[in-house]
């Protein structure tokens, strides 16, 4: 199932956790970027008809509907088996939402990271449980029933049982789909900086220590697969015919074309790179190009889903079976797959694929 990413670096406030190349960008740069955006997507030649669309960044739900619009009509294959927008709470309206399913859009991403006031005012996020609950409601009335909600586990001032409000949010809205990412430190982020500086901003010093930030983790796997919610990737939760299909074909190698600055694609051979400053993306994107390694891609991003995979396991034979007697793998029937163990030492377990 190919697919087409579209990455939107703009945002209203950088977020303190985020280590993505996005951020508070000059306004005017925006409809700069557009042009660009439009540019090379008109210049492609389709190697395939794309399935999925995923708007992702940044904010990508502060494009104007209209340009919103315009840009999915550029893409061939209309109407997507599923089109992707990545929003902010906090400014969805009846109006917005209908746009978005004029536009083709037929599921939203949520960046809620936490339902709890006091951990939310200290990531720069502006929003509320409240709205986040009025928000999808709206998306519901508008047609929009496909929706993920994003939660971190790790922020500063979570406790367990502020974590465990959270997820009781979750089952309160119905979520079809949910993504729980453990925190990351390090020095692109402005918190992850802080920590390394050893600095208290940000709440830097009440940041929960990694055994506390495991037993979160360990908590939503459990509450999520009661409530029907169970894991499929590790960071990713839905019900039964909820999954990503645009995420998916990360992990599975399918072919997508990335457009916009810090864009990746994959056509099946090499994969893609598009230059990180929006700055610069909006005078040339500036593709760069690099063999994939299909050997190694196959164990370290097919074992990020629980189905794991199947043999052949040619050259990683013995690390397999190495992996299976330190219990980070599991051999079942004729499939490996992590372990609850290798899931939390994942990172740990795909170096030995790179």
């Amino acid at each position: 199932m190919p697919g087409v990413y579209i990455s939107y670096p703009f945002c209203a406030q950088k977020c303190t956790y985020c280590n993505f190349a996005s951020g508070v960008l000059p306004r005017a740069l925006e409809p700069q970027y557009i042009a660009a955006l439009t540019r090379e997507i008109q210049a492609t030649e389709w190697p395939f008809t794309p399935e999925t669309i995923y708007f992702g960044g940044g904010t990508p739900s502060q494009i104007a509907p209209t340009d919103l619009a315009a840009l999915i009509a550029l893409i061939p294959g209309a109407p997507f088996a599923e089109a992707t927008l990545e929003a902010a709470p906090g400014n969805i309206t009846p109006e917005i939402a209908r746009a978005w399913v004029d536009a083709g859009i037929n599921r939203v991403s949520l960046g809620v990271q936490s339902f709890i006031q006091r951990e939310l005012s200290r990531t720069g996020r502006k929003h509320t449980a409240e709205i986040v609950e009025r928000e999808i409601a709206t998306l519901r009335a508008a047609g929009i029933t496909n929706f993920n909600i994003d939660l971190i586990a790790g922020l500063p001032g979570q406790t367990a049982a502020s974590w465990n409000e959270s997820l009781d949010w979750i089952e309160r809205l119905e979520a079809p789909h949910v993504s729980v990412y453990m925190l990351e430190i390090d020095e692109d982020s402005n918190l992850g900086a802080e920590v390394i500086a050893f600095g208290q901003r940000y709440g830097a010093r009440d940041i929960p220590n990694d055994d506390a930030i495991a037993d979160f983790y360990e908590t939503a796997v459990e509450r999520l697969a009661n409530l029907g919610i169970p894991r499929y990737e590790i960071s990713n939760f839905a019900r039964p015919g909820s999954e990503s299909l645009h995420n998916t074909k990360y992990w599975t190698r399918e072919p997508y074309l990335g457009f916009g600055a810090d864009a990746h694609g994959f056509d099946g051979r090499e994969r893609i790179q598009n230059t990180e400053r929006a700055e610069d993306y909006v005078i040339d994107p500036k593709p760069e190009r690099t063999p994939a390694d299909p050997v190694g891609e196959r164990f370290f991003l097919g074992l990020r889903l629980m189905r794991g995979i199947e043999p052949p396991f040619g050259p990683f034979a013995s690390k397999i079976k190495k992996l299976i007697a330190d219990g980070l793998l599991e051999s079942t029937g004729d499939r490996i797959r992590l372990t609850p163990r290798g899931v939390l030492l994942s990172n740990e377990v795909f170096s030995e694929f790179v």
